[in-house]
């Protein structure tokens, strides 16, 4: 109800400008706590994948802490866990200004940022003081790597493999985002032949950092775009089986503008309610290519427990969500993880994994 009222206070200033004081302003709790909140749990909704615990299923999907500068306020708010970045090898400025776009009457976002932020190097260097490799953390953690820009897509491989290696002492999981649409040529990196050879070059080298560390190579995840077809995500989910990736995130923005109430002649990601149709819809393939053996992360137009768990569903393991914080508040997470509680009560499930892919 707070946040209904100052909504129209924060629409009223230039989007980016909204969101950089909503970092600051997440700074200043960060900075105000002792030690981090634990995320809210229920035993329903706890579970463990890929050898960490997450407290609840609701994430942070990667986008708005680009720089990882409050990684330990997530649980604060309500977050099962939180993705950080996405980060490149290179600093870089991202696209010119403006570049974020509210599309109210849709309930939605564009966004052409481009990976802005200050690159693998830099942000790792500043990491120890928030998160020591061995530090204790309320709720698991994702690195999202990116292309550099500058980068040519012959040399992507080298570009994501010095980002991993600057970022995975500090990581419990890591993304491989091959499906922005705001990075030129990025999305050609989906194609199985490039695709596979860069997983497998960043499996060989986080296998290598366990073995030096003598412990257990940590999950890596692949985000896709909602805009491939049928064939192209069965065969990247096929692809993700066979060289060893842990898991699939499903999706990233879209380039497609059709069902929108208002139109827009920007150009960018799509994000927020309209896209959630086709999110599920890609969900659902790639849980069927996949055959549930690797979990996935639904992410796209989620703004409510229900639309969670019909996400859960259709094949998700867990959620994340961001454009619904722009509409819903900061405490949204919250309010779908009370939620989930309440419908798995009502529908008397032992655990909320027992309706994983069930409408599939």
């Amino acid at each position: 109800m707070v946040y209904s009222f100052l909504r129209p206070l924060f629409f009223a200033l230039d989007p980016e400008h909204a969101h950089h004081l909503s970092i600051n302003a997440l700074k200043l709790l960060q900075t105000s706590q002792r030690r981090p909140t634990p995320a809210f749990s229920h035993q329903r909704l706890a579970q463990d994948l890929w050898g960490l615990r997450f407290p609840n299923p609701v994430g942070l999907a990667a986008g708005y802490d680009k720089n990882a500068v409050v990684p330990l306020v997530w649980s604060t708010l309500g977050f099962g866990f939180a993705e950080l970045g996405t980060i490149t090898a290179q600093a870089q400025p991202g696209n010119p200004k403006p570049r974020i776009f509210r599309l109210a009457q849709d309930r939605a976002l564009i966004n052409r940022l481009g990976f802005n932020n200050d690159g693998a190097r830099a942000i790792a260097q500043r990491l120890p003081s928030l998160l020591s490799p061995q530090s204790s953390r309320p709720i698991p953690l994702g690195f999202n790597i990116g292309k550099s820009k500058i980068t040519p897509l012959s040399d992507a491989v080298a570009d994501y493999l010095e980002s991993c290696k600057k970022l995975l002492p500090f990581t419990d999981y890591l993304v491989v985002n091959v499906s922005s649409p705001n990075t030129p040529a990025l999305r050609k990196l989906q194609e199985a032949e490039r695709l596979g050879r860069l997983l497998e070059a960043l499996l060989a080298s986080m296998r290598q950092f366990a073995e030096t560390e003598h412990t257990s190579s940590k999950p890596l995840l692949v985000k896709i775009a909602p805009d491939l077809d049928t064939a192209a995500i069965e065969e990247i989910a096929q692809l993700a089986l066979s060289v060893g990736v842990s898991g699939l995130i499903a999706t990233n923005t879209t380039v497609e503008r059709s069902g929108l109430r208002a139109g827009s002649p920007e150009t960018g990601g799509l994000s927020g309610h309209p896209l959630a149709t086709r999110a599920r819809a890609v969900l659902r393939t790639a849980y069927r290519a996949v055959e549930g053996r690797l979990p996935i992360i639904g992410v796209g137009g989620i703004f409510s427990a229900e639309e969670a768990y019909e996400r859960i569903c259709a094949g998700a393991s867990l959620v994340q969500i961001y454009t619904g914080l722009i509409y819903e508040g900061p405490f949204l997470a919250q309010r779908i993880v009370r939620g989930l509680v309440r419908i798995v009560e009502r529908e008397g499930l032992p655990h909320l994994r027992d309706v994983v892919g069930r409408d599939v």
